[in-house]
């Protein structure tokens, strides 16, 4: 026992009660300066104007695109979110689904156009076969 007393001599508050949560008020004159400081410091959220419409970025942009593509859209740019919900309505539509494997989308000739000629394609891939169709725009 005495050997173990050696050891954890020094550890005594490792084993003492946890103190109160609550924090003590400071009655020093450098922390009240600190806390008014921090109150007039404090950013208020920016509210977005009326006045200025947001413009979309990235996928939500609407950018050029093939021929081919515009073609099986019906229009000249289109977002990439557009267009991949265009081509999902157009496979819904005409239950171009694998019945077995839903992952897959058999293409008839009007898809062919847009996917390469493949005759199968996965839903992960059209994302991927779709990129060339968008021009790029500096």
């Amino acid at each position: 026992m005495a050997s173990s007393a050696r050891v954890f001599n020094g550890c005594r508050t490792l084993f003492a009660a946890a103190k109160s949560a609550t924090p003590k008020p400071t009655t020093t004159a450098a922390a009240n300066k600190k806390s008014t400081v921090k109150k007039t410091t404090e950013k208020k959220p920016k509210q977005p104007s009326a006045d200025k419409p947001v413009k979309p970025a990235g996928i939500l942009k609407p950018s050029p695109i093939s021929p081919a593509l515009a073609q099986f859209l019906g229009v000249s740019e289109s977002a990439r979110t557009d267009a991949v919900k265009k081509i999902w309505e157009y496979i819904k539509s005409n239950e171009l689904q694998n019945p077995t494997n839903k992952k897959e989308i058999i293409c008839d000739e009007k898809l062919k156009t847009i996917f390469d000629g493949k005759d199968r394609v996965g839903f992960l891939e059209i994302a991927k076969l779709l990129a060339p169709h968008f021009v790029k725009t500096a």
